[in-house]
């Protein structure tokens, strides 16, 4: 029996492996490659999701874990070996339905949509990217067809990021948050807007760049075991638990930069911190997406958009900036980051609004799937839905349709993790707050090491060896509610602005 679990954990250290060469050579591509690098890369990254997935369906390891199966049984149901023969098995089973060669497709054509994206960006010419979409739209309707029939097509989608959450239960959290969250729009948009001091640039880049690298490293970036990249649009990756890749985008115009390394290193924490017993298996990534996002949106909401957290680094950034901030005191810059105003790019939006751009693309994603709206008409349906959600006019497609690498490569069922990922967040906020009283002191210190190891303990540390629904009931006592999350919103609102939602 050991010699069985000795050989599977092989096999999963080698897909492991190779998964994680996989998204090194994506960072790569986003990070450094030269744009001519497209083609050749594209068929790198097919090879490396080739080869991990024809070991992942092989029969050898079908026949380990069915050996394995007393085992499991036997062995404590948290235990780190009872997971991972959970999880192996899930991970098999869903991928023995998918051939190799659609498989490896997929990864080629995602990558070929990358580079026409950035393309078209720059162009802002939708035609560019066009065909790769209509490609890997074929590519997602004959993956959804090697399962077996949903209730809705997208469920097979929404699975990869959320296992066992289905569209109907997405859809009803979703659906909640646009009922409270678009009156709550109209009435701050009848408010007369304060100077807007954190959006009234121009910032100067390399500037943005020290200050964000100092105040990574008070909250927990160790630069021999992380580093920041520039970017077009801003993510993570983990090359092992002791190789943590953040990456961001500084504006000159506004601070949404420095924002956005707050947000990354949610992320990169959440791999950083994960149990070291737990590297080279399956177990050593986030539970799913949106309980990964929960991290980024907590740092970068929850923590870099409160005031104890400024009251801290409000000074440094005054000293960054003086001609900027040196006579604007915290009050009137902490109302300013927290400002509700409608604004084209997703990324750049304020907590209330940009649950709307998620809402959107949600909708969209379902009706291009469902056959019921055509990929060519896909920009005029984003920019009226903007208009019908936000109440704003698109002036281009790099502001429009264009604005999200997640499209790029047609990952439909990511995007309301986004959301589901803010809800999470205040969930668990509100456990961390109950479990530590001091924390606003903590943050008025810049002391940030008892919100780290909460985290580690009630979340990181366990990986994927829970489902995402037991992750969440173990750490924040409950299964998702967007309860906490709209009146954390409203309160917010009305103890900075004075506005009273019903």
């Amino acid at each position: 029996m050991s010699d069985a679990l000795g050989r599977l954990k092989e096999i999963l250290g080698t897909i492991h492996d190779l998964e994680r060469v996989s998204s090194l050579v994506a960072w790569d591509q986003e990070t450094m490659m030269p744009p001519q690098g497209a083609e050749g890369r594209a068929d790198q990254r097919a090879t490396l999701v080739r080869l991990s997935h024809e070991l992942l369906v092989s029969d050898e390891l079908g026949r380990l874990l069915d050996d394995l199966r007393l085992l499991e049984d036997e062995l404590p149901y948290d235990s780190d070996d009872a997971s991972l023969l959970r999880v192996a098995r899930r991970d098999h089973e869903k991928a023995r339905r998918v051939p190799a060669e659609l498989r490896g497709e997929l990864s080629r054509a995602g990558s070929l949509g990358l580079g026409a994206w950035l393309e078209a960006r720059a162009r802002q010419d939708f035609g560019i990217l066009l065909p790769h979409l209509e490609r890997q739209l074929e590519l997602k309707r004959r993956y959804v067809e090697c399962f077996d029939p949903a209730e809705d097509d997208y469920d097979v989608l929404l699975d990869d990021f959320e296992p066992g959450l289905s569209t109907a239960e997405a859809e009803s959290v979703l659906e909640e948050l646009k009922d409270e969250l678009v009156p709550l729009v109209a009435a701050v948009s009848e408010l007369d807007p304060d100077d807007d001091v954190a959006r009234a640039g121009p910032f100067d880049v390399d500037a943005q760049k020290r200050f964000s690298i100092e105040l990574l490293r008070e909250l927990g970036f160790d630069p021999d075991a992380w580093r920041l990249d520039p970017v077009e649009h801003p993510f993570a990756m983990a090359a092992s638990l002791g190789d943590i890749r953040i990456t961001t985008h500084f504006h000159e115009p506004h601070l949404g930069g420095i924002f956005a390394c707050m947000h990354e290193f949610g992320h990169g924490l959440y791999e950083r911190q994960i149990s070291p017993t737990l590297a080279r298996t399956p177990l050593a990534t986030g539970a799913s997406a949106a309980l990964h996002e929960s991290q980024s949106r907590l740092w970068e909401n929850l923590v870099g958009r409160s005031r104890p957290f400024w009251a801290h680094a409000y000074p440094g950034l005054q000293a960054a900036f003086p001609d900027r901030f040196g006579r604007v005191d915290l009050d009137a810059f902490y109302r300013s980051i927290n400002r509700v105003c409608p604004s084209l790019i997703r990324v750049d939006a304020d907590e209330i609004t940009y649950n709307l751009h998620i809402i959107l693309r949600f909708e969209l994603e379902r009706e291009v799937l469902a056959d019921r709206l055509s990929l060519r008409d896909l920009p005029e349906a984003f920019d009226s839905r903007m208009h019908e959600y936000l109440g704003l006019e698109v002036p281009d497609t790099r502001a429009g349709v264009l604005q999200d690498m997640h499209w790029a490569d047609l990952t439909f069922g990511y995007f309301p993790t986004y959301s589901l990922g803010n809800v999470i967040s205040v969930q668990l906020w509100e456990r961390v707050r109950a479990e530590l009283p001091d924390l606003d002191r903590a943050l008025e210190r810049g002391e940030y090491g008892d919100l780290r190891d909460w985290l580690r303990e009630s979340l990181h540390r366990h990986g994927r060896k829970f489902t995402p629904q037991e992750t969440l009931e173990r750490a924040a006592g409950g299964p998702i509610d967007a309860g906490p999350y709209i009146r954390y919103l409203k309160d917010k609102l009305e103890t900075i602005f004075g506005v009273a939602a019903a």
